[in-house]
């Protein structure tokens, strides 16, 4: 096998990293608003307890999608060009819906105050369902194809990307998110939140499977090959599972089958490009893993890094997940501690001759 395939291949497993353990963070943030209950200071406890059951780890899940960045910019830089700056405007509401999200974690508890946690909380919400849309958005525009000169350069403008096919997708990642998330949270939490989260994915599954079970066949049937045929079966298979586990409230099967469902997705997306990495509608001005790549010197010394680190890599998260594995209650959550935004009285200072 050819090196640029070996690394076409190591860019969907990262992608497919990203996707299944950022998409759970995503789909908590989500629902931050949808499962809390009560009055200010319940749902205060609720949303707390959702955020502690990522707490540990969503910025480790994130670290994904640094290294799918570059390993797509050093593997493939012209890819990497034309796609962030063909599609320069939904990865940047995209970068800043991140940068907002991280914000409202690292900054929600710094401060006592209903106002500063309300803001945070609403950061957080519209900073997880952005990227959500936006992502599906983006894989479904390069499963269908962009307008590309024969420069390998996007000429398509932004409106282009917003076609019915990208959108559906758009809605399939915030379905497969909110979905994944719910169980999730039923997973990792016990208490009310467990119960509503249950439910909540319960009915939120059977929506799932109707809307990327359709993006799914529009998708093999339109723009894809043969063999992946076999992605969406096991991408079928997996959601009907999702649905039955999510009603019996099976939660370890439910997040098993959504995950299956996630990769099977990314293996469709990719299987579908390849050996494209950025299709065009005229496929002459195609991107490809040929025309797209570093050279065999870089790609050799990139598999050998990666052949040593990666397992380090996993070793250290598996471990972090097995260390921060218990469930979370609303008992386990302490008083807040940040500071208020009241005035500090002044003491007068001490006259010259006392």
């Amino acid at each position: 096998m050819e090196l640029t395939t070996v690394w076409f291949i190591l860019i969907a497993v990262l992608w497919t990293g990203y996707l299944v353990l950022e998409g759970f963070d995503f789909g908590v943030g989500m629902l931050l608003g949808l499962l809390s209950r009560g009055d200010r200071a319940a749902k205060d406890r609720d949303r707390r307890v959702m955020i502690n059951t990522i707490g540990p780890v969503w910025d480790g899940n994130e670290v994904w999608l640094l290294t799918a960045g570059g390993a797509t910019f050093a593997a493939f830089p012209e890819w990497y060009a034309t796609m962030f700056s063909g599609f320069y405007l939904p990865l940047l509401l995209i970068l800043l819906a991140l940068i907002v999200r991280v914000v409202s974690f690292e900054w929600r508890g710094k401060i006592d105050d209903d106002r500063w946690r309300s803001l945070a909380d609403r950061s957080l919400i519209v900073g997880s369902w952005v990227p959500a849309v936006l992502w599906g958005v983006a894989f479904a525009n390069l499963v269908r194809g962009v307008q590309l000169d024969t420069d390998h350069q996007y000429v398509g403008g932004f409106w282009a990307l917003l076609n019915p096919f990208a959108l559906l997708g758009g809605a399939t990642t915030a379905l497969i998110f909110l979905t994944h998330g719910a169980v999730f949270l039923a997973l990792k939490s016990d208490g009310d939140i467990r119960a509503r989260a249950g439910a909540f994915a319960a009915r939120s599954s059977v929506v799932t499977l109707v809307v990327a079970g359709a993006w799914a066949v529009w998708a093999q049937v339109a723009y894809s090959v043969p063999w992946t045929w076999a992605a969406v079966v096991v991408a079928a298979g997996a959601l009907v599972v999702l649905v039955v586990a999510a009603q019996r409230r099976k939660e370890g099967l439910a997040f098993t089958a959504s995950a299956v469902a996630i990769v099977a997705a990314v293996v469709l997306i990719f299987g579908s490009m390849y050996p494209d990495v950025m299709p065009a509608f005229d496929p002459a001005n195609s991107l490809t893993v040929t025309n797209a790549s570093s050279t065999n010197y870089t790609l050799t010394v990139m598999t050998w890094v990666a052949a040593i680190l990666t397992p380090l890599v996993l070793l250290y998260q598996g471990w972090t997940y097995w260390v921060f594995r218990k469930r979370i209650s609303s008992q386990q959550i302490p008083a807040h501690t940040g500071l208020t935004f009241e005035k500090v009285p002044v003491l007068n200072k001490p006259s010259s001759d006392q």
